[in-house]
């Protein structure tokens, strides 16, 4: 979850990596450091807090030279403390780490007894000690990391730089994304693709146990046993603007306003709303594949385990075959039935996210089809399943998921839809008629953004309140989780997200005239229970906030406030109704004067357990 950048080339490695570190920040924020080769050898500059404070040292004291690596930490061993920030040095060694090295408290008594002092209170120093130690004894660069590295377990991403050779930069990774940027006379290493990309657009995923070797006469990529191994290069096509804020005040809003162009992108090559035509030749499973499932399971962390709900009604609704929703935290540990007859699905938007991760890994041992739901190309959980359907989004740097989780949702209708026509459930009349509806929603997503201004007077009218509750049926249900989810991580209100059904088990207990209470209340098939839900509330003196039909005054008669939203066919609705949550969400996180865009303790992509 750490932000990684490393250079090589001509110019001054100083601003490159700044830029860069400040792409990834999202990333991590407890501290951050940076250190750059010199006329006057290894210079390194760490700092506590967020990057702006090592931004501020570095315009006092510099670092001048043309190879360098730069780190934002989110703390997971040792606290926030300039003496635990990254980069570690030891000697003529210093590394930046993102990961979790699990037998580190092995290594450091074994270091310790070998006359090792230590500095810091993390893991990563193990990798320096050990490179140090190796290269001490007299092994050249690369064998001393190769051997450290055969040291560790656990999960890392890594990049090495050595006072001894100063043109040398090294990088590996396990378990934790690294990307190689190639340019043109510099080369770069980077945690994540916004980091480099205003620099180049070629991009070299590397894989688990790969040590990438960049010198100034080219790159080379190795694995832990020293064979030569080869990556394919991949032109990204995100331009650079993409990742920028574009002059909205945070990135979140700017990625909630995305919104119709995302759904666009990743819906429209796809489909044929004319004929009724659905060609998703990333599926690798035939017809008769599909017709030999039994079930589907599907694992997700977060936002994406919330999608995964929205799929269940989904696909089940489709496609009349059962379907298990886990979480990624919980799914390999308790030995889960999955077999070749199972379609497993992964959902993540970096496509990094370990626990889910780890269930894919645990699918594919049990012979089960593979399916993944991912924004990033080329990332570990793309890479490793059998099919993966990329979402388009684009970059997505506001930690709190918005447009990943809306395009996550077109993706498992349209994959829903295929499965209903392969498996004869559904006529192509009426898929034609789906994909019409699917072909108007950028329009009615845009009808709510039209209205920003509304909610955000609706968020002052609440924003004082430390409490919500949020409530949902059907498959609207999985959007009342979303809604608190959002409302919790970027505003630090504690919100509780419940089947409606299940608010007299509990939550009731809650409701008094203090409390507001968010209710999902279109003209859906549970449209009479959720009015008997919004009764209960208003005869505790809830104040209920009801999304609804802009004309659907049974509601708005009895209710405090109400958000208006389009209407659309049941299994488009959810898109619809997470829009004003999210809006809703950032409102009151602004004016209560958060930090939107990196909520404290949360980091973008958990990349370790």
């Amino acid at each position: 979850m750490c932000g990684i950048v490393g250079y090589l080339g001509g110019k001054e490695a100083m601003p490159i990596l700044l830029d860069g570190l400040k792409r990834l920040e999202y990333r991590g924020y407890d501290s951050a450091g940076m250190a750059v080769m010199g006329n006057n050898g290894l210079d390194i500059r760490r700092s506590v807090g967020k990057l702006k404070e090592l931004e501020q040292q570095l315009q006092t004291a510099p670092l001048h030279g043309t190879v360098g690596i730069g780190h934002t930490r989110w703390a997971t061993h040792g606290r926030p403390t300039e003496v635990n920030a990254h980069p570690h040095q030891v000697g003529h060694i210093a590394v930046v780490h993102n990961g979790i090295i699990e037998n580190y408290l092995e290594l450091k008594k074994q270091l310790m007894g070998e006359g090792h002092t230590f500095t810091s209170e993390t893991d990563t120093e193990i990798i320096a000690q050990l490179i140090y130690k190796y290269s001490s004894q007299g092994a050249g660069f690369l064998e001393s990391v190769r051997q450290a590295l055969r040291q560790v377990r656990g999960s890392y991403a890594i990049v090495v730089i050595n006072a001894k050779e100063p043109r040398t930069l090294i990088g590996s990774r396990k378990e934790s994304p690294l990307i190689l940027g190639l340019g043109d006379g510099e080369n770069f290493l980077a945690s994540d693709v916004p980091a480099i990309l205003s620099h180049t657009r070629r991009m070299v995923f590397l894989e688990d146990n790969d040590i990438v070797t960049m010198t100034d006469a080219g790159v080379e990529i190795q694995d832990l046993n020293g064979n030569s191994v080869t990556r394919p290069v991949t032109t990204i096509t995100w331009s650079p603007a993409m990742a920028e804020k574009a002059g909205y005040k945070h990135f979140m809003l700017k990625e909630i306003f995305e919104q119709p162009r995302a759904l666009i992108d990743t819906f429209r090559h796809r489909v044929n709303p004319d004929n009724g035509k659905i060609f998703l030749e990333e599926f690798h499973l035939t017809a008769a594949e599909v017709k030999n499932l039994k079930k589907i399971t599907m694992v997700a962390c977060g936002t994406s385990f919330h999608a995964a709900l929205v799929g269940k009604f989904l696909l089940e609704s489709m496609c009349r075959l059962p379907v298990d929703v886990d979480l990624g935290s919980e799914f390999r540990y308790r030995d889960p039935f999955v077999d070749p007859q199972t379609l497993f699905i992964s959902i993540s938007q970096s496509g990094e996210t370990a626990d889910t991760l780890a269930g894919l890994r645990e699918a594919k041992s049990k012979g089960a089809r593979t399916l993944a739901i991912c924004n990033a190309v080329g990332s570990s959980i793309a890479r490793e399943s059998e099919s993966v359907l990329y979402t388009h989004a684009g970059p997505e740097i506001g930690v709190a998921s918005t447009k990943a989780f809306t395009t996550q949702l077109v993706s498992l209708y349209l994959i829903g839809l295929h499965l209903a026509k392969e498996l004869g459930y559904r006529p192509p009349e009426q898929i034609r008629q789906d994909l019409q509806a699917l072909f108007r929603l950028p329009t009615l997503l845009q009808e709510i953004l039209d209205h920003d201004a509304t909610i955000r007077e609706i968020g002052q009218k609440y924003m004082k309140a430390e409490n919500f509750l949020y409530l949902g049926r059907s498959i609207h249900y999985p959007i009342a989780l979303e809604g608190a989810l959002k409302l919790k991580e970027i505003s630090y209100i504690h919100a509780e997200g419940y089947p409606a059904g299940e608010m007299k088990h509990g939550p009731i207990a809650l409701i008094d005239e203090h409390l507001p209470v968010v209710v999902l209340a279109t003209r859906s098939p549970v449209f009479e229970k959720m009015m008997s839900n919004i009764e209960e509330v208003v005869a505790r003196r809830g104040r209920v906030i009801a999304v609804s039909e802009a004309d659907n005054y049974t509601v708005m008669e009895k209710v405090e406030t109400t958000i208006a939203v389009p209407e659309t066919t049941l299994e488009l609705s959810p898109i619809l109704l997470v829009l004003p949550l999210q809006l809703l969400a950032y409102h009151i996180a602004d004016l209560r004067g958060t930090d939107v865009d990196q909520p404290r303790n949360l980091a973008k992509s958990v990349t370790v357990e």
